[in-house]
């Protein structure tokens, strides 16, 4: 009876030993998104899904989507290894690269795995306050309560580079409702708001609700071409983008604003082959993502690379090579 029971002690223990090790095997990666109502989140959640379903299983990894602040706090959780990938502004990756704006010190842990689809500068004014239809509209907000993104994210830091490109003294000028593209919405539906800067790409569904729910109280401000140069100061960054007519509730004529690159970054340390097959997958898998998120049906494989602020992961050169392109020598890791 004992030597049984030893006997049966020990196969539970060595069952328990191999399930750990099986369980040790599976790598869960963070990849951090943005606030819940703009269009991170959900193509974050999307990538998430598509490795848990097609990496798991046999190559045992997979990523977990995680909310946060933007752009600027996931530059910080990359540095701080607090989250692995990260969906970025592209200027918020030229800072990480450089050392510059928010970003005291250059990034060095920081890669490029893929451009996802364009940040398009989406900035909505109550009615009453719009004389020309263009972004110069948002002089009319000087001193009263703005939503232009939460604390120490990307939007707010976009937000505060185009407008000062347009002449405003960002912190003066404005009184400041820090919040995510949902709550920023609300405030502007409930009048706790005139105007607001949500880049995403469209549809955004925080933008869809708001217009919706209040026909003909805001406009979708269009950005002329002198507004565009100045906005982007030079930086090479934004191009100009249509949002089409019929894209929002009430908005029935194409709108010209810009936009800037998002792309998923990643350190540096995470293995190779993992970055190789999560680059694969994406682009065998469009059509999930896109199923997922309209933003992104701009993805393809010969816009991969565009745009990019720091250099690729070997892991997605290794596929891009693989698939025949040509990766530019400012994008080669050193």
């Amino acid at each position: 009876m004992k030597l049984r029971k030893f006997s049966t002690l020990l196969s539970a223990a060595v069952l328990s030993v191999i399930t750990m090790t099986v369980q040790a095997e599976d790598v869960d990666y963070v990849l951090n998104t943005a606030s819940t109502g703009g269009t991170y989140h959900p193509v974050g959640t999307a990538i998430a899904t598509l490795s848990k379903v097609k990496l798991l299983p046999k190559q045992k990894f997979s990523l977990t989507a995680v909310n946060s602040a933007g752009s600027g706090a996931n530059v910080q959780a990359l540095a701080a290894n607090t989250a692995q990938f990260a969906i970025l502004q592209g200027l918020y990756g030229s800072y990480a690269a450089t050392g510059t704006g928010p970003v005291s010190e250059p990034q060095t842990n920081m890669r490029s795995v893929s451009m996802l689809w364009q940040n398009v500068e989406q900035f909505i004014i109550a009615n009453e306050l719009v004389k020309t239809g263009t972004v110069s509209d948002l002089m009319s907000a000087k001193g009263k309560p703005v939503a232009m993104g939460k604390q120490n994210s990307g939007t707010l830091g976009s937000n505060k580079v185009l407008l000062e490109g347009l002449g405003v003294s960002f912190e003066s000028d404005f009184e400041f409702i820090h919040a995510g593209y949902g709550p920023s919405a609300d405030a502007m539906a409930n009048g706790q708001a005139v105007a607001a800067g949500i880049p995403s790409g469209p549809p955004t569904s925080a933008i869809t609700k708001l217009m919706s729910a209040n026909s003909g109280k805001f406009t979708l401000l269009s950005v002329s071409e002198e507004e565009a140069a100045v906005m982007d100061g030079g930086r090479n960054l934004w191009t100009p983008y249509t949002i089409a007519a019929g894209t929002y509730p009430g908005v029935d004529k194409d709108v010209t604003t810009i936009a800037q690159p998002n792309f998923l970054a990643v350190n540096a340390d995470v293995d190779e082959e993992h970055v190789y097959l999560l680059t694969k997958t994406i682009y065998e898998n469009l059509a999930f993502l896109q199923a997922i998120h309209p933003a992104t049906k701009a993805m393809n494989i010969d816009a991969a690379m565009a745009g990019l602020p720091v250099p690729l992961h070997p892991g997605a050169a290794k596929f891009y090579k693989e698939v025949g392109l040509d990766i530019p020598a400012h994008l080669m890791a050193k």
